[in-house]
């Protein structure tokens, strides 16, 4: 929940997720309103010769080790949106459109249907009760359904079912396969908490708009171990989601954490899980909606002191929903390299953080309507259902673990969305923030008590069969979840990685765009010399002479199995590592002096940015000031202690001047380029800092201060 931010300040926060950036802004993709296009797509033929890069794997999820918290397909719930299994359990108030009488009873009604999907865990929102107080607006009413001002955290709100109704559905999902998941709100409360068990009460401490308190560290920590600890003892739950994150002291995470992790391997929390007796998992996954370097220092802490463990991957997601759709601000239908550049993120991480992709949230667009804001698909097209798979298929890829929210697996949205839209103070509610919030339809489960057993239509059927396909070839897949990444080549329209763990070697490919693509592929530059073998078809495409011939239709995904690695394994082309990072020219001085004049723009000019210090674009710290060097040309030397990423614009304290690479594209650093005027949410570009030194950021603007050159250089 982040109800309390600035809307505006959500938007900057959501778009500056780290590497959002790498390629065309337009959405002019042949996207057509929801019109068929009769005409078979342009085929258009590319040739691959040498792998691109390996990517940074120090972290955890791409080293093989069979981290069980990497392999974990997530289904996230909202229960009151959810399915009505109790008729006395409801809300019958909240956000969103859903029918707001969603309870406990539901979700385990529907644990069969979720198991089909493949999935091996569920994450429920708060289920704690929220007590009204005495003349508590409507608002706030919708705010308890929500679950995230809770009021008693060791009791289950009666609105969502009752303590023996929770056992339950946690000892069924355990039973099926699946790990279970509580939502912890350990930085704020409502301001009427009843006492834990042992008598503590958290402290009310600064306001929330007239909803409730921030808590106050460390003084509340002992009452938030005690909270975490209570539930895995009491119903063997194997861990948390952690609300805005942030609201706690890093400093502090730690204690919290290493108490979950603790009571997780008691003896006496031992369960059986899927016939075999295992102990409470004790994954804790903190939602920091922020760039990736807030997330590192505010989730993930210190290298030689861990906070917490895993983050959901908020700059990931972004470049996924630009690449595949647009993201909420309106941007995005760029190239597929850009999925590439969002995992320039994962350098500012450090080495024990396992971050978690997903595709939308509870406090996001549902990605069917982002498609529809973005003019490029409607529900009555080919291309929506496309392109969910393939987005789907990008998370099935992922390197640790991934969390799918519920309905995204049939393709879910609000019809209409855009012509709903209303203040989040109105009658419904329905804004940006809730939109997710749609009554659940779960296949031959009622939505309702008394209603008919949902049936879906077949484009659903359709994906959600396809969707269960990925997450079997997934979990049977070590390399999909467990594995390096190496990736061979991205461009406008198709995006390649090589996955490895241990003799598991799977080759993933996607089709972002329209154009049907026909591929050679040399088998040198993945690493190949046999037979390649369909995941998903079980047919096998076999090498001609040393190269790979295969076609690759629009919006689609493959998987193939390597079955004769090399020892060589991919070969790396010159656009790889060890790429000269210093560049000539005056745009590339380090040590050019300040002009006595002051400079063209007339004001001062920052490096704004996701870097850490930045606050999402927030800052203008001294260290990131240009100076005027005279002839147009704006300069500042950073030193980065250490490799990095982040996502930046060039831009005034009044944002009266915003700019970036033109296209808003990554940087390439050593090598000068065009910018441009990088007005709003969603035009930043992004920067991968590959190794430690000093950095020299310039620009020269041009006499109509709209644009010009600029260059990122290494210092010799």
């Amino acid at each position: 929940m982040t109800l309390q931010v600035p809307k505006y300040l959500l938007a900057l926060l959501a778009t500056a997720s780290l590497a959002a950036c790498g390629g065309s802004s337009n959405n002019d993709d042949g996207g057509d309103n929801g019109n068929p296009q009769p005409q078979q797509p342009e085929a258009i033929d590319i040739q691959v010769t040498q792998a691109s890069r390996t990517l940074d794997n120090r972290l955890p999820c791409y080293q093989g080790t069979g981290d069980a918290a990497c392999n974990l397909r997530i289904y996230q719930v909202m229960v009151e949106s959810f399915i009505d299994g109790d008729p006395d359990a409801n809300y019958g108030t909240g956000y969103g459109t859903s029918h707001h009488n969603g309870d406990i009873a539901g979700i385990t009604a529907s644990l069969d249907y979720i198991k089909s999907l493949g999935m091996n865990a569920i994450w429920l929102t708060p289920i704690f009760e929220s007590i009204p107080v005495s003349g508590q607006s409507q608002w706030v009413d919708r705010l308890d359904a929500t679950g995230y001002y809770t009021s008693d955290y060791f009791s289950i709100d009666p609105n969502f079912g009752t303590l023996e109704q929770a056992r339950e559905l946690v000892e069924q999902a355990h039973a099926k396969g699946m790990y279970v998941f509580f939502d912890g709100v350990f930085g704020h409360h409502k301001g009427n908490v009843v006492a834990s068990p042992e008598g503590r009460t958290p402290t009310n401490g600064t306001a929330i708009s007239n909803i409730g308190y921030e808590s106050e560290y460390p003084t509340d920590l002992e009452f938030y171990k005690e909270v975490a600890t209570y539930w895995v003892n009491e119903l063997n739950i194997d861990g948390w989601r952690l609300d805005q994150a942030y609201q706690v002291p890093a400093e502090y995470w730690d204690d919290i954490r290493e108490a979950v992790e603790e009571a997780s391997a008691d003896p006496e929390n031992a369960y059986s899980f899927a016939g075999e007796t295992v102990q409470p998992l004790g994954y804790m996954v903190a939602e920091i909606w922020r760039g990736a370097g807030d997330i590192a220092a505010q989730g993930y802490g210190m290298e030689a002191s861990p906070a917490l463990k895993s983050a959901f991957d908020f700059p990931i997601r972004y470049s996924v929903v630009q690449t595949f759709a647009v993201e909420e601000s309106g941007n995005g239908n760029r190239d597929a390299s850009n999925l590439d550049t969002g995992f320039f993120a994962h350098l500012a991480y450090p080495e024990h953080a396992k971050p978690n992709l997903m595709l939308g949230n509870h406090d996001l667009v549902r990605f069917g309507d982002l498609l529809q804001r973005g003019d490029i698909a409607n529900p009555s097209d080919a291309e929506y259902w496309a392109r969910h798979k393939g987005a789907i298929s990008f998370l099935a890829a992922y390197s640790g673990p991934i969390t799918l929210y519920y309905g995204e697996e049939i393709g879910d949205e609000v019809p209409n969305f855009a012509d709903r839209i209303e203040n989040c103070t109105g009658d419904t509610g329905l804004c940006d923030d809730h939109v997710a919030r749609t009554s659940a339809n779960v296949e031959g489960i009622a939505t309702t008590v008394g209603a008919e057993p949902t049936v879906l239509t077949s484009e659903q059927s359709d994906l959600k069969n396809y969707v269960g396909q990925l997450m079997n070839i997934r979990a049977a897949n070590p390399a999909l979840y467990n594995g390096s990444r190496t990736h061979i080549h991205s461009d406008a329209d198709i995006y390649i990685d090589r996955k490895d763990a241990g003799d598991n070697h799977v080759l993933y490919l996607v089709n972002t765009k329209d154009n049907d693509v026909n591929l050679t592929i040399a088998g040198s530059a993945i690493g190949s010399d046999g037979d390649l073998i369909n995941l998903m078809t079980g047919e096998t495409l076999a090498i001609a002479g040393t190269e790979y011939t295969l076609s690759l239709p629009a919006h689609s995904a493959a998987f193939y199995q390597i079955s004769s690695p090399t020892a060589e394994g991919p070969q790396l082309g010159s656009g790889g590592e060890g790429a000269n990072l210093t560049g000539t020219g005056p745009l590339a001085a380090c040590d050019a002096p300040d002009a006595t004049e002051a400079g063209p723009l007339g004001t001062e000019m920052y490096i704004r940015g996701t870097y850490t210090g930045g606050e999402g674009f927030g800052a203008t710290p001294a260290s990131h000031q240009f100076s005027y060097k005279g002839d147009n040309i704006y300069q500042v030397v950073i030193d980065e202690t250490t490799p990095t990423a982040y996502t930046f614009k060039f831009a005034a304290p009044d944002w009266s001047f915003e700019y970036a690479v033109e296209d808003s594209a990554a940087v390439d650093i050593g090598q000068e380029q065009i910018m441009t005027q990088a007005i709003g949410p969603g035009t930043e570009s992004s920067i991968l800092i590959p190794e430690a030194g000093s950095y020299v950021y310039s620009f020269a603007i041009n006499a109509a201060l709209d644009g010009g050159t600029m260059m990122v250089s290494k210092c010799e």
